[in-house]
């Protein structure tokens, strides 16, 4: 199974476009790319997914087991040619001690090699230490090869080799000079979504061009040949059994709105839910559905267009006063509130929540959280007990002049959610968090809310 990680010695180093890079590249030459992404991320799994055609599955420690990290990453394996892991921050970093959810980890758990981004700005004859120590830091990880970024020269990229040849055994897979016509714009969380680039493909096709003509595909696809596989046993097949549709969801899928896990979605598929997709910036109302999903994303950069659009607003408002279960997440969760303020400006959102959106310089909420649901969760199924979920969450917005009697699904144990203390709004049968889920083992969010939709459509028959 070929397969590799392609890391950094820390972030910003540029490893999501060499990856994006990557993937494209390996995709024109007729290869089946399978990429993935290491934590919780939305938005460079939009680029890579774009690059490589087809999906991107995130693989993250603490929202998931290693057990179900590893079947994931087989079960989308298989009939790919080479799978592609993008990290997250630098090789070694993690949130314990000992780097147990760490890159390194990953790569380790997978047999995966490792294939180091290095920003060699102002660096030469201090890149051998550095890769040097990285690789006697944890000697059961294989560092493969390194691309060397941001060079600034002919002359610098000598240099460079010649100091790593002598100093090291690493192959040098790659010197990348620095080119900003290929840099995608970066925002308040990170790179701008490619859901919302007008030219996305446009610059996936530069980056491609860009990466492959310095980097040596052939060594890269050696390398990944080279990695470590483990057989899994197969899974439960009653888990992989997908459900006649049995109830109708429409969610939220446009410039505005993006950030859904693709395996969320097949989940869902598997429950028994057909989900129809619709715009809230174009469609003049919701499609014919029985629930509601609209997940994350940046609908501050869209909030005149959310505005202007006032039947779709309306439609969703009266679809949710009549009782319609819905769910949302971050930004989903800021359309529904009355307003959202950012800048100097203001607009109308769809006036569900009793709450105002207000953007901030700093984020209010960004990590990992782990919440601890009340007796008021609306998927509360028979004498279940409450349920303790870890989640991730990314916001810079904050709700202002919030209801006082306002019901919450969540306490929050760690993170912030809506105020540090809670999250989850709870109006008629709607759910509203600023944590993202992912139905993992530990968290089957999206069977309980398809069998959420599918009561209340029950209900309203009777």
């Amino acid at each position: 199974m070929a397969h590799l990680m392609i890391s950094a010695a820390h972030k910003s180093s540029g490893k999501t476009t060499i990856s994006i890079g990557l993937c494209a590249a390996f995709q024109r030459k007729s290869f089946v790319v399978q990429p993935f992404k290491k934590g919780p991320d939305y938005i460079d799994p939009l680029w890579l997914g774009q690059a490589a055609g087809c999906a991107c599955y995130n693989l993250d420690f603490f929202t998931t087991g290693s057990r179900e990290i590893e079947h994931l990453f087989h079960s989308k394996m298989a009939g790919a040619d080479i799978g592609i892991i993008e990290g997250n921050k630098g090789l070694y970093d993690g949130l314990d001690l000992h780097g147990s959810n760490s890159n390194a980890a990953l790569a380790g758990l997978l047999g995966a090699p490792v294939v180091l981004v290095l920003d060699t700005r102002g660096m030469t004859r201090g890149i051998a230490p550095l890769i040097l120590g990285y690789q006697a830091f944890d000697e059961q990880i294989r560092i493969a090869g390194v691309i060397l970024n941001s060079v600034g020269g002919t002359r610098h990229e000598s240099k460079l080799r010649s100091v790593i040849e002598h100093y090291t055994d690493v192959r040098v897979a790659g010197a990348v000079p620095r080119n900003d016509a290929v840099q995608i714009e970066e925002r308040h969380l990170g790179l701008m979504p490619s859901n919302e680039a007008d030219a996305a493909q446009k610059r996936i096709d530069s980056i491609a061009e860009h990466v492959a003509g310095h980097v040596d595909l052939d060594a890269l696809l050696e390398i990944s040949r080279s990695g470590q596989t483990t057989e899994m046993a197969p899974q439960d097949r009653a888990a992989q059994i997908q459900l006649s549709p049995e109830v109708r969801i429409a969610y939220a899928r446009d410039a505005a709105f993006g950030f859904y896990y693709p395996d969320d979605l097949e989940a869902m598929s598997r429950a028994g839910a057909e989900l129809i997709p619709f715009d809230t910036l174009n469609d003049a109302k919701l499609p014919d559905a029985d629930g509601l999903f609209i997940g994350g994303g940046f609908p501050e950069t869209a909030m005149s267009a959310l505005e202007s659009n006032r039947s779709m607003r309306a439609s969703i408002k009266a679809f949710i006063e009549k009782g319609g279960p819905a769910y949302a997440e971050c930004g989903g969760l800021m359309y529904l509130c009355r307003s959202l303020h950012w800048q100097d400006k203001r607009a109308a959102m769809a006036g569900v929540l009793p709450a105002d959106v207000k953007m901030h310089q700093k984020p209010q909420g960004r990590g990992y959280v782990r919440l601890c649901e009340t007796s008021d969760h609306p998927w509360l199924a028979g004498d279940a007990p409450p349920q303790q979920v870890n989640a991730h969450e990314f916001h810079y917005s904050g709700l202002e002049n919030l209801d006082a009697s306002q019901k919450f699904a969540y306490k929050v144990e760690r993170g912030y959610g809506v105020d540090g203390l809670h999250d989850g709004l709870i109006y008629k049968n709607l759910l509203a968090n600023y944590s993202h889920m992912r139905n993992v083992g530990s968290n089957h969010w999206v069977e309980r809310f398809v069998s959420h939709v599918a009561a209340c459509k029950h209900r309203n028959k009777i």
